[in-house]
């Protein structure tokens, strides 16, 4: 008998054998750790939620109350004032069963490096509870402070709204508005209160809606 002939169907099954054995093994390790990892990413989601719009303003579970807006939506008012480039998630917020805010996701296109994604969180009486960028490609050392971790710049946008300051003043220092520009960057701190300002219009014109809900 040809024994190299008769070694191939041999090899071929202890790779089959080989495979499924790993196959059984990856999914089984998996199981065993898709839920913890699970939890793992909804917890630091809650936590990235948190510093929009704190806990101490809401009784409930951001991440179980979500409205999902497109970039071409026609179910609310000026959806493209949030210039959105795909769908996003806004989330609800409620105290006592009552609204109490919202985090809407709003993107700025007019940034020095590219696009800018964010989350700005409106309470329920249009009030600013906290900005955080989410994406961005600045320059590192200068227009990348707009990142919390590098400066606290996006904190002055906290307890603003759009009637304070008024809308004139909804700009840089440089425009002849309130906001600081960060040294060396103009354009992307520009873009960020052009941003932010758009999301407080947008809840605007979208607020008895919304507090129906």
């Amino acid at each position: 008998m040809n024994t190299a002939a008769f070694n191939i169907p041999r090899n071929s099954l202890s790779l089959g054998l080989f495979c499924l054995i790993s196959a059984i093994l990856l999914a089984t390790a998996y199981a065993g750790t898709r839920d913890r990892i699970f939890q793992q990413q909804l917890e630091a989601e809650r936590q990235a939620l948190a510093q929009v719009l704190p806990a101490a303003f809401h009784d409930n579970d951001l991440l179980q109350h979500k409205l999902l807006f497109s970039s071409d939506s026609t179910l609310w008012d000026q959806t493209e004032l949030l210039a959105l480039t795909s769908d996003r998630p806004a989330y609800l917020a409620y105290r006592d069963a009552a609204f109490a805010g919202i985090i809407l996701p709003v993107e700025a296109h007019d940034g020095y490096s590219g696009d800018i994604r964010l989350l700005v969180g409106i309470l329920a009486d249009g009030d600013i509870s906290g900005v955080r960028v989410l994406e961005h490609r600045e320059t590192p050392g200068l227009g990348d402070k707009i990142d919390i971790d590098q400066s606290d710049w996006i904190l002055t946008f906290n307890g603003k709204s759009l009637s304070q300051p008024l809308p004139a003043r909804w700009r840089v220092l440089k425009d002849g508005g309130e906001f600081d520009q960060l040294v060396g960057a103009t354009i992307t701190p520009r873009a960020i209160v052009n941003a932010v300002q758009r999301a407080l219009s947008f809840f605007e014109a979208n607020q008895a809606r919304l507090k129906e809900l």
